[in-house]
């Protein structure tokens, strides 16, 4: 994609997992890179074998830290001398009885999935608008629908659906672009950094990707590659499987069908 050559792409959550596969897909595309992770040596490696001659800056931050979100999308600016790209993909999945998530948890989830990418969006927000850049928030079918056995993960995930709306309404028509990216369960190349908890007293078949919703697991290098396609046509969403649509439009209007539906399929 010669969309992407040269721009500057900062992802969060890049040294594993979909954020991963994102960036190596933006650095195939020749895009610049900056990825960001928690774990140094997960960071370091990740950053270390990444594909193509292109240049790769990788961060340690905590994305609960205001001060490490202000230095890391800092250092980036320095360092490549702009801003095209945001991906926010740091986040955690959740499985356990809502009624034994406790506020706590709850509030851990939420800023991990939720109030990271506020502080990273406020802070790189300046530099984008002067590209035209692209703020990429990775969602999940759980942000539009919520389902069994998933804890905090749907609360935190339908607040980004709604953070994404308001700056697709606010700060559009000056420029920026922003792409909710709500997919199904993404098949893994690699191990959890951090395993799932909480999977006491469930059915086994709730520790399956998706919480063990019926569908098919998407291939994470394929949808990158449709990330980036969908950023340079500047749609406002991408979900997978696209069906889903189905679901939620059928949610809205009648929300005891839709919960049948959901029923049965997880």
């Amino acid at each position: 994609m010669l969309y992407f050559k040269d721009k500057v792409v900062l992802v969060t959550g890049g040294s594993s997992g979909l954020g991963r596969t994102i960036a190596e897909a933006a650095a195939g595309a020749g895009a610049r890179l900056a990825i960001v992770g928690l774990e140094p040596d997960a960071v370091h490696q990740a950053a270390d074998e990444m594909p193509g001659n292109v240049e790769v800056l990788g961060l340690v931050a905590d994305l609960t830290r205001q001060d490490d979100v202000d230095r890391m999308v800092a250092t980036v600016v320095e360092r490549f001398g702009r801003l095209d790209v945001l991906v926010n993909a740091a986040g955690r999945t959740d499985r356990r009885k809502v009624v034994d998530t406790t506020p706590e948890r709850f509030r851990e989830l939420m800023e991990l999935n939720f109030l990271a990418a506020v502080r990273s969006t406020r802070a790189a927000v300046p530099h984008l608008l002067r590209r035209r850049g692209h703020v990429v928030n990775l969602g999940s079918l759980a942000a539009k629908t919520a389902a069994r056995w998933m804890g905090a993960y749907p609360a935190t995930k339908f607040a980004l659906a709604a953070y994404s709306q308001q700056l697709r309404l606010e700060l559009g028509p000056e420029g920026l672009h922003v792409l909710l990216v709500c997919p199904g369960p993404v098949a893994r190349k690699d191990d959890r950094l951090y395993p799932l908890e909480g999977l006491e007293g469930l059915p086994v078949r709730a520790r399956r990707p998706g919480g063990g919703a019926k569908t098919r697991t998407i291939n994470p290098q394929w949808l990158a590659q449709e990330i980036l396609r969908a950023c340079e046509e500047r749609r406002a969403e991408l979900v997978v499987p696209f069906k889903a649509r189905i679901l939620f439009a059928l949610s809205q209007f009648w929300p005891r069908l839709g919960d049948r539906i959901l029923l049965r399929n997880t």
